[in-house]
Order: C-alpha cells, then sequence, then structure tokens
C-alpha cells in the first residue's frame, strides 16, 4: 500500500543527486540515458560545450544543456573537468570546467574518498595560476571551489595561513589570492554546504586567529600598488567580506591603515582634507597616502568602499563592546555630508544612493544608542539629519533606502512610550513626513489616475505604511489637520492636492471619529469637489472617503451624499474600481446603516458587468453587498439572496449548456467563465452571515438547496479542469459553511459526486472540501460512517498518486489537503478514524510525508501526527477516552521508533528551520504519552545519525548526544524541547 521510510529516503537522496546546476535549462531522470556507454571523450563534452554557448538552433542548446547538465552530475565530470581546466582550450570549455567543478565539490564532496583530498586540492591551486588572467568570472568560480574545499577537509589546518605563504610574494598571484579570500568567509554559512556548527566554529576560530594576517596582507597590497582602481576593489570587497563574517579584531581595525584608505576614496579632491584631519583628530594616527589622493572616484571604486563601509558598521554588533572602532566609523561617515552634496551637484544619482545607504547603516548601527542619549555621544543627532538630508534629494530612490531605519526607529520609541523622549524626535519625524509628501506627487504633466503597479505606484504604498508606523510619534489628527490646512488656505497645483490627500488617506483611519470636527468638514468638502478637477484628485479623495468610512458610521448624515459622491466615480471607467473599494469599506462599517440602501447596491450587483471594475473590485463590491444583506431581517434574507445569485446562477447555466463557450475566440470575454461566477456566489456565500436563533431555520438554506443543481451540473461538466473544479469546491465550502448543519441533505448527493470525479480526476480541492464535511457533520452519529466511507474511497486514488516516483514531492497540495482531512476525523470522530483500516497507511504516509519540505504540506503532516497522539493524552471528561488512549497506544506500538527516528533524520537533515517547532510539538506529545518508551526511541534514533562527514570533519560528539538525549528527555514544556532541537541541529546543517 505505501512506500517504506527507507525508500522514501532512498528516493529523496537521487533526488538531491539528479538536481540539476541553476543555470541548465531542462534534466532527464537517469544519467544512465546518456552516459550508460561510459565516460565520455574530451571532444564530445567540448562539442557539447560549443553547442550550447555557440549552436544557432535553440532545440540543439537545448540538447546540449541537457546532456552537460547530465555530465555533471555523473562521477567522470570530476576527471573531465580536471582534464579541460588543463587543456585550457578556451573560456567557455574552462568555464564550464570551473562551475562544474565547484558544484560537485559543493553537492557531490562525498564521492570522493579521503585519499584524494590533497590531490584535489592542489590540482585546483594549479588550475587557478594557470588561468588566473584567462577570465575574473572563472577565477572566482575556482576560488569558489578552493572554499568550499577548504570548508569540508577538515585535514586541511591553516588553510588560510597556506595560501598566504604559497603567494603573498608573488604579485602576478595576488588577485587570484585576494579572491579566494574574499569567497572563503561568504562560503562559511552558505546553504549549499551542510559542515554542521562544529565545523563551523572551527573554522571560524581558524578565520578568526588569522584575520589580522589578512588584514596585513590587503595593507601591503595597497602600499604597493597605490592607486590601481581594480586592486583596491578587490581588497574592499576582500575586507567588507571579513567584516561580514564578524571576526576581525575591532581594535586592530580601528587603527589600522585600510580605514583611512576606505573614507579617502568615498570623497572627492575638496572633501579628501576635511576627512583626513576629522578622522586623526578623532582618535588615530592615520593619515592619507597623497599618492591614494584623487579627483574623483570612479562608480565601481565608490561602491565597493560603500559596501565595505557598511559592512564594517553592521559588524559591530554591541557598540558598548567595540568603542575605538565605533568612534573611528562614526566620525568618519558624519565627514562624508560634503562629499554628498557635491554627488548631488554633479548629478551623479549612484554616488548619491551609496552615500545614503552609509548613512542608513550609521543610523541602524547607533539607533539604541541614539534613542538611549539622544544628542549625546555616539547618539548624536547629527546621523537623523544626513538622513533628512537625503530624503531632500529630488529622487524617491534616495530617501527609499531610509525606510526600514524610520520604522525601527518608531518601534523602538512607540516601546519606551516616554512622552519626553517621543517629544526629541519629533521635529525629525515631521520633516520627514513633509518630505515624504513631497515626494509622492505625481508629475505636473502626469495624465490619468495613479498608477498602483509600477515602481513610483510600489513606493507611494511604502510611503503609506511608513506614515501608518510612525504617525504616532507626531500625532493623527495634528497631522492630518496640518495637512488639511495647506489645502484649505491656499490653492496649490493639482499635484500637490493629490499627493496631501494620498497622505490623510493614510492616516485618517488612525484618527478618533468621534472627536474631530476636521474629519467632517474633511468630509463634506471631499464629496463637493467638481468633475472638473484632475482625475487624479477624484481618484485619490475617492479613496480617503473609502477609508473614512468610521465617520460616516458616526455621522450618518453623509451617507446619502458619500453614496452619491462614489455612484458618479462608479460609473467613470478610471474610477470605477476604486470607487467599488470604497463603497465596499462603507459596506463593511456601516451595515446597519447601509440596510436602507440594500436595493440600490442589488441594483448595482445586477448591473456589475456594465462598470469597468477590476476582477478583485467587483468580488469586493458583492461582499459589501452580502454584509449589508446579512443585516436585513431574517423574512426578507432568503428573497434578498436569491435575487443576489440570480446573475451569477444563470450564468452558470448558460456556461453549463454551452461549455464550448470557453474555447471560443475571448470576444466572450470573462462571462464565458464559470470561475467569475462561481468566486461571485463563493463571496457571497462566505458574508452571508445572519444571526440564526436556535431552532430557526436557516434562510439561506432553501436558496443553497436551490442553486446545488447549477453547481453540481458545473462540476460535472467541467470536472477535467483543475482551476474550474477548485473554484467548485471554494464556493461549495462557503455554502456548507454558510448554513452548517441546515446542508444536510446536500451531504450524500455531495459526497456521492465528489468521490465519483476523484475516482478519474484526482483534484486535492475535494479533499479539502471533504474536511470541511467532516468538520460540520463530524459529530453527528449519523453521518460518521459515511463520513469514513468518503475518507477511505478518497485515499485510494490519494496513495497511488503519492506512491508515484517523487509523489510527495510533487503533489505537495495533495498531501497538505489529505491530512488537512485527516486532522479534522482527529478532531470530530478519532474513534472512528483510529477504528478504521485505513489508519495504518495514513500513518505511514504521514511519516514518509515529514520529509517534505514544502510548508503548508509538512504544517498539514506534524498537525496530524501532533493532534493524533494528543486524543490519548488529553482525558477531557469524554467516555471514549480510555479507548481513544488504547488504540493511540497500539498505534504508537507499531509506528513509535519508525516515527522518532523519520522525525530527527528530517528535522537534521530535510526540512528548513521554521518547521522544528511543529517537529518538537509532535515529539513532545510522543513524550508526554510514555516518556520511558519514547527515551529508548530517541537514544536509538540518535545512535543511527552519522557522526562524521565525508571530509573527516566531526558532525557530532558522544557528549553532544547525551546532553541532547537529556535536554529533551527531561523537558517540562514543549518549548524547551523546539530550543533543543534547534540547537541540536545545528550541527548537521
Amino acid at each position: 500500500m505505501w512506500m517504506t521510510v527507507k525508500e522514501e529516503q532512498k528516493q529523496r537522496t537521487m533526488m538531491e543527486k539528479c538536481r540539476p546546476d541553476p543555470g541548465k535549462k531542462a534534466q532527464r531522470s537517469s544519467t544512465s540515458e546518456t552516459m550508460e556507454g561510459g565516460k565520455p571523450t574530451i571532444a564530445l563534452v567540448y562539442q557539447a560545450v560549443q553547442a550550447l554557448y555557440h549552436d544557432p538552433d535553440p532545440a540543439g542548446k537545448e540538447r546540449a544543456s541537457v546532456w552537460l547538465g547530465e555530465l555533471q552530475r555523473s562521477m567522470y565530470a570530476w576527471e573531465i573537468s580536471d582534464q579541460l581546466l588543463q587543456l585550457k582550450q578556451d573560456v567557455e570549455s574552462c568555464y564550464f570546467a570551473a562551475q562544474t567543478m565547484k558544484m560537485k565539490i559543493q553537492t557531490s564532496f562525498y564521492e570522493l574518498p579521503p585519499e584524494t583530498h590533497n590531490a584535489l586540492r592542489d590540482s585546483l591551486l594549479s588550475h587557478i595560476q594557470s588561468l588566473k588572467d584567462l577570465s575574473p568570472i572563472i577565477v572566482t568560480q575556482l576560488a569558489l571551489a578552493i572554499a568550499d574545499l577548504a570548508l569540508q577537509m577538515a585535514s586541511w589546518k591553516g588553510c588560510v595561513h597556506t595560501l598566504i605563504e604559497k603567494y603573498n610574494n608573488d604579485v602576478s598571484s595576488m588577485t587570484f589570492l585576494i579572491e579566494i579570500l574574499t569567497v572563503l568567509p561568504e562560503e562559511v554559512h552558505s546553504r549549499s554546504l551542510r559542515i554542521g556548527a562544529n565545523r563551523r566554529t572551527e573554522i571560524i576560530e581558524d578565520l578568526a586567529y588569522y584575520s589580522s594576517t589578512v588584514v596585513t596582507l590587503l595593507t601591503t597590497c595597497v602600499e604597493k600598488t597605490g592607486n590601481d582602481e581594480k586592486m583596491l576593489i578587490k581588497v574592499f570587497r576582500c575586507l567588507g567580506s571579513w567584516f561580514n563574517l564578524g571576526v576581525l579584531d575591532s581594535n586592530f581595525m580601528a587603527s589600522n591603515q585600510l580605514l583611512i584608505v576606505l573614507f579617502q576614496v568615498l570623497v572627492s579632491l575638496a572633501a579628501a582634507t576635511a576627512t583626513a584631519t576629522a578622522t586623526a583628530t578623532a582618535n588615530a594616527p592615520l593619515a592619507l597616502h597623497p599618492h591614494l589622493v584623487r579627483d574623483e572616484t570612479s562608480t565601481n571604486l565608490h561602491e565597493a568602499a560603500s559596501d565595505c563601509v557598511c559592512s564594517a558598521l553592521y559588524a559591530i554588533e554591541s557598540v558598548d563592546t567595540s568603542v575605538a572602532l565605533a568612534m573611528q566609523l562614526f566620525q568618519g561617515v558624519l565627514t562624508l555630508e560634503t562629499a554628498y552634496h557635491m554627488a548631488v551637484a554633479r548629478e551623479d544619482l549612484d554616488k548619491v544612493l551609496n552615500y545614503c545607504r552609509i548613512f542608513t547603516e550609521l543610523c541602524e548601527t547607533f539607533l539604541e544608542t541614539t534613542v538611549r542619549s539622544p544628542g549625546q555621544g555616539m547618539g548624536d543627532l547629527r546621523t537623523l539629519e544626513l538622513l533628512l538630508i537625503c530624503a531632500g534629494h529630488p529622487q524617491y530612490e534616495v530617501v527609499e533606502i531610509s525606510f526600514n531605519f524610520w520604522y525601527r526607529l518608531g518601534e523602538h520609541l512607540y516601546k519606551t512610550n516616554e512622552p519626553a523622549l517621543h517629544a526629541i524626535f519629533r521635529p525629525y519625524i515631521q520633516r520627514l513626513l513633509h518630505s515624504l509628501a513631497r515626494h509622492c506627487q505625481l508629475d505636473p504633466d502626469h495624465e490619468g489616475i495613479p498608477e498602483d503597479t509600477d515602481d513610483f505606484g510600489e513606493f507611494r504604498m511604502r510611503v503609506s505604511d511608513l506614515v501608518k508606523d510612525v504617525i504616532f510619534l507626531v500625532g493623527s489628527m495634528e497631522c492630518f489637520s496640518q495637512l488639511y490646512s495647506t489645502l484649505k488656505d491656499g490653492n496649490p497645483p493639482w499635484e500637490v492636492t493629490e499627493a496631501v490627500l494620498f497622505i490623510m488617506a493614510a492616516i485618517a483611519k488612525s484618527v478618533d471619529p468621534e472627536n474631530s470636527p476636521t474629519l467632517t468638514e474633511v468630509l463634506e468638502q471631499v464629496v463637493l469637489l467638481p468633475e472638473t478637477v484632475h482625475i487624479a484628485v477624484r481618484y485619490t479623495s475617492i479613496e480617503l472617503v473609502g477609508e473614512m468610512s468610521e465617520v460616516v458610521d458616526r455621522h450618518p448624515r453623509f451617507l446619502d451624499p458619500v453614496l452619491n459622491y462614489l455612484m458618479k466615480g462608479l460609473r467613470e471607467k478610471p474610477l470605477a474600481s476604486v470607487a467599488a473599494k470604497a463603497i465596499h469599506n462603507i459596506c463593511s462599517v456601516c451595515r446597519d446603516h447601509m440596510a436602507q440602501h440594500f436595493q440600490g447596491l442589488l441594483d448595482i450587483a445586477r448591473a456589475l458587468d456594465s462598470f469597468a471594475l477590476s476582477t478583485d473590485a467587483a468580488v469586493g463590491l458583492l461582499k459589501g453587498t452580502a454584509l449589508v444583506l446579512a443585516r436585513l431581517p431574517l423574512e426578507k434574507i432568503a428573497e434578498c439572496l436569491s435575487d443576489l445569485c440570480a446573475v451569477q446562477v444563470m450564468a452558470l447555466k448558460k456556461v453549463g449548456r454551452s461549455p464550448a463557450l470557453l474555447a471560443q475566440s475571448p470576444t466572450n470575454g470573462k462571462t464565458a467563465d464559470p470561475t467569475v461566477w462561481l468566486d461571485r456566489l463563493a463571496v457571497i456565500f462566505r458574508h452571508t452571515n445572519p444571526i440564526v436563533e436556535n431552532g430557526q431555520t436557516h434562510p439561506c438554506q432553501k436558496v443553497i438547496q436551490e442553486i446545488w443543481p447549477v453547481l453540481s451540473e458545473t462540476l460535472n461538466t467541467h470536472q477535467a479542469d483543475n482551476r474550474i473544479v477548485e473554484r467548485c469546491c471554494r464556493c461549495l465550502r462557503f455554502a456548507v459553511r454558510c448554513v452548517g448543519k441546515g446542508s444536510a441533505s446536500l451531504l450524500q448527493p455531495l459526497v456521492t459526486q465528489m468521490v465519483s470525479v476523484y475516482q478519474v480526476y484526482p483534484h486535492s480541492c475535494f479533499l479539502y472540501l471533504g474536511s470541511i464535511l467532516v468538520d460540520e457533520y463530524g459529530m453527528e452519529d449519523g453521518c460518521r460512517q459515511g463520513l469514513m466511507d468518503m475518507l477511505q474511497a478518497l485515499c485510494m486514488p490519494t496513495f497511488q498518486l503519492l506512491e508515484q516516483p517523487l509523489g510527495l514531492r510533487n503533489h505537495p497540495d495533495t498531501v497538505d489537503d489529505l491530512f488537512r482531512l485527516a486532522t479534522r476525523f482527529v478532531q470530530r470522530s478519532p474513534v472512528t478514524l483510529l477504528s478504521s483500516s485505513i489508519i495504518v497507511h495514513i500513518i505511514q504516509c504521514a511519516i514518509a510525508a515529514t520529509t517534505l519540505d514544502h510548508r503548508d504540506a509538512n504544517c498539514s503532516v506534524m498537525k496530524f501526527v501532533r493532534d493524533l497522539i494528543h486524543t490519548g493524552v488529553s482525558n477531557d471528561h469524554e467516555e471514549d477516552f480510555e479507548l481513544r488512549k488504547q488504540l493511540i497506544g497500539q498505534a504508537m506500538e507499531q509506528h513509535g521508533q519508525q516515527l522518532v527516528t523519520q522525525l530527527m533524520h528530517t528535522c537534521c537533515f530535510c526540512l528548513p528551520a521554521y518547521t522544528l517547532p511543529d517537529v518538537a510539538e509532535v515529539l513532545w506529545e510522543i513524550m508526554v504519552f510514555d516518556r520511558p518508551t519514547f527515551c529508548r526511541w530517541l537514544e536509538v534514533a540518535l545512535k543511527g545519525l552519522p557522526k562524521e562527514t565525508t571530509g573527516g570533519a566531526v558532525t557530532v560528539t558522544h557528549k553532544q548526544l547525551t546532553d541532547f538525549h537529556k535536554q529533551v528527555t527531561s523537558a517540562e514544556e514543549c518549548k524547551q524541547v523546539c530550543w533543543a532541537i534547534r540547537e541540536f541541529t545545528r550541527l548537521f546543517r
């Protein structure tokens, strides 16, 4: 019935081995298809590489890509790559070979026996030296290969010292030596390498030990090469890489000559002297090198220096423990203000952006100091002045760089909640808001409405979010009033008016609607805007009205003029969708007041397609209408619901009679697509939730029973189309939820049709719909057996699908929905499920699926296992508790060891870190159920884990295994298990 865990692990291992290189477009399932004749000749490989790069026929390129991808995954790749690099026939073949070598070391290092590691290292070093002048890209690939080898090869002790000693006296070797030293710290935390925490700690300690040697080498390199721009770029990249790893000694770096060189290249000749003076005065005996002073730094060098300074600032984890370096960087960055202004004057946007990045990183680094001691020492508020200067730049991309800092500052100040502190920062936020309002202005010659999807539209959305986050410092009411006064007291250009309205819309909901005469005045004036104003102003004013729905609810006298204003917009194509969204907001907030306008909403709903609405806007209008419908008297709801659904039902009947409409020309538009009408019905059912007293017949019940035949026909007609079937199931899901137990008459025909279609077309949405039915009816005695029959009927084709090669990985939605369904059974009728014959196969499937690293699917699997075991733990005073406990005991006796072993393997080798809390909860439930047995199971699982890596590094020590076992088995809370697993799994990642 189901593959064993061992088979699933083998399948996963094969899949990992056959994972294609990201640069390749296609792959085959087995290397034997192309490599069965033995090792290919060098001539054949060279021919394939030439075809990949130069064949004019795309099909030829594709065939070459597939073939080379297979070669890269074969054992022959090691030797062939080495031979290609020795031959040096051309750039393309050398690049392919270097890339292959890097990929093999990253993903298939286990293929090589330990006795070959030294030879591989020597070969790579020889290749990089001989190819250093052929192409920088090839040098980088080989440098990565050497770095990844050094990280995995535990026998290569002191690799940094070895490399520097071997090459530092040879100027011609300096380029590739620095490249290796650049990528080595970067690869320490690479996700491509699973070297484990023990090895990673060993490496970081080793790199820290030799870090001063590396910096000295870089300093000497700058001294020797002087004004060589390419070398300076390499030096700064390398230095930044070591800063990022966090191993450089801060006191050593504070007095190092490289720091002054960094700031020197960030200023022009006019600013260089100022930098030298300020930095030397600050604390260090540093002096500018006369031969390094330049009239203007190139863009590439400027960017490299900026990146390095940002890395240095980021590396200061604690300002208090790195005072000397922090002070040097702080003073150095403050001296860049003049250089920034010069870049602005020269209209050099690239450098302006670099300076803003540096200023922002400075503020991020000293944020806590600034909040703790504003205006004192390194809490100097000149840092905020620098960001506000950048906010004054005419290009919005500049100020956007600083958004994360302003958000974090607002978060810190909100948590401290000290009025005196807020008062210090309020003026800076006010100036920021003023700048943001200016940046949000459209061009004066802009035509049409504001675009939401282009870069500027996305920037405005980010501005809106930021304003909402920091407005508390200024005061929503004060800011709203100030913005309105700029419109009321003057006659600003339309683009200024539109931008102000946009900012007002962002903060409207945070203003108290009870105590603000300004709000009502604004609303009064906005709905009187003439149709002659710029259409962008009208568009944004409609957005503002939608955001002021709470004001309308508090002051219902505005309802009629607001609705009239919005109806005018609804009739105009450019304004229709935003007006529909505003009406939706009004309906959602003013539901009781809108009941008197239901007929008007119904008229709009009937004529929905006569308006130029987006799909979301149309659905939103129906949602608003349904929300108001639910507030009508119960006796009116059935008739009104029927009227509201009529258009959709008629359209579905029409499409059902003529399914060929779907294949016809686009002139039929969206009206020929059943999903349009199904989505609209779904939103109506979802949001029509009247309050029904016990014993009363649900007013929607009759309507849904009348609509069921149409939905059933639609489902049957389009059963092969997953998109339409999914929408059908969604519609039925909300229909069942709408009337609850009142839909019992639909249960038998619905389940019959679901099972029938699923046998032929296993759409996972049927499993999800089944979980809804179990949730609604699983506790009804008369329904349990029928639902269990449904589960068994759905499981058979599901298991067949998932048992296919890579079935779990290729069908994560099916896994997700299957275990949602199983979990609902555990929650509603656990004994029914545990007593069935299908439970064994579901548990086996769950154990195999624990390896799946799909977020939703894995979460559903873990929740099922956790809830299943918990039914044998939770004594909720139900009569069947002892029976549940007995059945769970039998299941655990049969599957417990396999489950624990698989969970430990999967969290160490398969799953991302965010899934570990779910694994911890499962282990916790097993332990709570039977702690002594769990202790034995866990011990067996831990003994089966590998103790060493392929490269000979220790993965986990005996003490670490025993400590982890003790931490887990003695835990008194689930979170303790989670913490232990987080630390333990780092040993294998």
